[in-house]
């Protein structure tokens, strides 16, 4: 139950700012979160931005939110910390800020896949697949919380595999699908042996695998997170990729609108940080696997 206070201020207006509506899984978190808004009140204003992956347009939007007044923003910030100003100005004018996917500096509450788990999760599955020995590469990607703890679960996995080396850790695939063609054609002309590479996010994944197939490069084992249609696809045909810790974009998107909603009525919820739980997604389950596009 909702304070009296809510009753008296209703979910009117949402806006929501996403790392790029060109990534299918930023799509679903928009599509979640106008549904959820719609199911609280049917005549919500709901906005969702592009900013893909610039900081200057993020704060622009932003600004736009609070000068239409809006009564909650839904943030996947592109810089967790150079945000924290415009977050700042949206809270002074009475906005509840959650965060969704990825932290954010000031946020009213964040919610999340537990993406060291996700990373942890994809690494494990790959130490498994070399049996423990091996050349593995990490493909990194923006600078964001969600990338970096999925690195370091990965990590954490790797590091306790005394036989697996890890090659390259640092290089930025974009987190799009030219970036890890682009980043994977480099470090498959540098180093003439890789056994497995972990990419932080789907599309890298299958970048990954399309330069492995123009160079002829086989026998490499590529696992991700996300779980998204490509890689549902991917896992269903002769491709490298070989598993991928899922993320539920819906259901995330959901949480946060349900959680900024009890913030706007005066409720702050137990745990400002919210983590659901990601699942390993691989040959052998794919099949039942439901997608993104499934409604919760």
């Amino acid at each position: 139950m909702l304070s009296s206070v809510a009753n008296a201020r209703e979910l009117n207006g949402v806006g929501i700012t996403l790392g790029s509506l060109g990534n299918p899984f930023f799509v679903a978190i928009s599509k979640g979160a106008e549904a959820k808004a719609r199911q609280i009140n049917p005549k919500v204003r709901f906005t969702a931005a592009s900013a893909d992956y610039d900081l200057n347009k993020q704060v622009s939007q932003i600004e736009n939110f609070v000068s239409a007044g809006v009564d909650l923003i839904l943030i996947n910030a592109v810089d967790p910390k150079a945000i924290a100003p415009a977050i700042e100005r949206a809270k002074k004018a009475g906005i509840a800020v959650v965060a969704v996917d990825a932290g954010a500096d000031g946020a009213d509450a964040v919610v999340s896949t537990d993406n060291v788990r996700a990373g942890e999760l994809a690494c494990e599955y790959i130490v498994k697949s070399l049996g423990g020995k091996g050349n593995v590469i990490i493909q990194n990607g923006p600078p964001v919380t969600a990338v970096t703890d999925r690195v370091t679960g990965c990590k954490n996995v790797l590091g306790k595999a005394k036989d697996i080396k890890v090659l390259s850790s640092d290089q930025d695939g974009k987190a799009s699908r030219e970036g890890g063609l682009n980043v994977m054609l480099a470090h498959l002309t540098r180093f003439p042996k890789v056994d497995a590479v972990f990419a932080i996010n789907d599309p890298q994944a299958v970048g990954a695998d399309l330069a492995a197939k123009q160079l002829g490069r086989k026998g490499i084992v590529i696992t991700s997170v996300d779980g998204a249609p490509d890689i549902e696809q991917a896992l269903q045909s002769d491709t490298l990729v070989q598993a991928s810790a899922s993320q539920d974009p819906w259901a995330m998107a959901q949480k946060a609108v349900e959680v900024g909603a009890g913030l706007i009525g005066g409720q702050k919820p137990a745990n400002p940080a919210v983590l659901l739980e990601p699942k390993l997604i691989t040959r052998e389950n794919v099949k039942s696997y439901q997608g993104w596009g499934a409604r919760r």
